[in-house]
C-alpha cells in the first residue's frame, strides 16, 4: 500500500507539474505577442500555485501522507461465511501464512482474525514490474448473526486455506415479539 501511495503521489506531482508547465508556455507565448494576452490564464496559474501553498500549509502535506499510510498499515482479509443447520462456517485464503502467525479470537458475538504475512525475501522497488500481493499485517471482524458454543470452535489451514467452524449454540433462542398499535 506505501507504494502504490508513493506512485500516486507522484502521479499527483507529475499532472500538477504539466498543468503549471503547460500553463507557464501559454503566459510565455501571449506575453511575447504571438496572441492577445488572457490574464485569466496568468490568474489561474497563481490561484493554482496559491492554493497547492495553503494546503501544504494547513494539512501539512506529510501528515496526511502519514495519516494515510497510517489508514491502510493492516490489509483486510477476504472472508466467504456460511452456515448449514447446525454450524457457521468461515474460510478464507491465506497463503503464505503459518498457523503459528495466525490469531483468532471471539468475543460475545464478534469473531477477530488477525495475522501476519511476511516477505521472505527483499525485493526493491524498482525491480517490480507488477507488486499486487499484500505483505504485512491483516485483520478481520465480523458480527456474527447466531450465539455459537466458543469452546468448540475449530480453525484449520489446509493448502492456503483457512477454515474456521463455529458451532451453533443449542440453547439459542429466536424470540418473535409482536408490536402493538398504541
Amino acid at each position: 500500500m506505501k507504494n502504490f501511495l508513493k506512485k500516486f503521489s507522484g502521479l499527483e506531482k507529475k499532472i500538477k507539474n504539466a498543468t503549471i508547465s503547460k500553463r507557464s508556455s501559454q503566459i510565455e507565448s501571449l506575453e511575447d505577442g504571438e496572441d492577445e494576452y488572457d490574464a485569466s490564464t496568468e490568474d489561474e496559474l497563481e490561484e493554482d500555485e496559491e492554493y497547492e501553498e495553503s494546503e501544504e500549509e494547513e494539512s501539512g502535506e506529510e501528515n496526511s501522507k502519514e495519516w494515510l499510510q497510517k489508514d491502510f498499515e493492516e490489509g483486510q482479509l477476504s472472508i466467504d461465511v456460511f452456515q448449514t443447520p447446525d454450524k457457521l462456517i468461515v474460510k478464507s485464503t491465506i497463503a503464505g501464512v503459518k498457523p503459528e502467525d495466525i490469531d483468532i479470537s471471539i468475543n460475545n458475538d464478534m469473531l477477530t482474525i488477525r495475522g501476519k504475512r511476511d516477505m521472505y525475501e527483499e525485493i526493491k522497488d524498482e525491480d517490480y514490474l507488477y507488486k499486487e500481493c499484500y505483505w504485512g499485517s491483516f485483520s478481520r471482524s465480523i458480527i456474527l448473526p447466531v450465539e455459537v458454543e466458543a469452546d468448540k470452535i475449530e480453525a484449520f489451514l489446509e493448502n492456503g486455506v483457512l477454515t474456521v467452524t463455529l458451532p451453533k449454540a443449542k440453547n439459542a433462542k429466536q424470540i418473535s415479539i409482536k408490536v402493538r398499535e398504541k
